[in-house]
């Protein structure tokens, strides 16, 4: 696959994946979340609804994270589908585990998914950014309660 945007290589794409969920995992301050996210357009798909633009980007990200806490997301594969100009349609798996506390439970529960995705990157000044976000699939790992 041969691109004008080396933003878009899978070897470029893979290590956005990781990076975006490495910064999902610590938590980011949103300013240091928003510079993956397309700033026009943006359209993210997750399992409790849809989001629209980087303020209801910010919305969804105070709840997840002071919902979610000891996040882990690791990529366990990246497949890019297709490159057309500046824009990359990727496949995207991760493994989730996360704990969440729900007052006034005495302890966390843990939680962990497979998440199947499809993604729209753009290449936006040298950088990807995600355009669309789509989680195609959630499948909880044995002994996982639901989301």
């Amino acid at each position: 696959m041969s691109t004008a945007y080396p933003e878009l290589t899978p070897a470029a794409l893979t290590e956005f994946a990781k990076q975006w969920y490495d910064a999902l995992d610590r938590h980011e301050p949103l300013d240091q979340v928003l510079p993956y996210l397309a700033e026009q357009g943006l359209v993210m798909h997750f399992p409790e609804g849809t989001s629209e633009g980087l303020d209801a980007f910010a919305s969804w990200y105070d709840v997840v994270t002071t919902t979610f806490f000891d996040e882990e997301h690791t990529v366990t594969s990246v497949e890019v589908e297709s490159v057309e100009g500046d824009r990359a349609e990727v496949k995207v798996v991760v493994n989730w585990q996360t704990k969440v506390w729900n007052p006034p439970a005495a302890r966390s529960v843990w939680k962990g998914f497979d998440a199947y995705q499809t993604w729209t990157v753009v290449a936006d000044g040298g950088s990807p950014r995600i355009l669309t976000y789509t989680v195609d699939a959630l499948k909880a790992m044995p002994g996982s309660p639901d989301l």
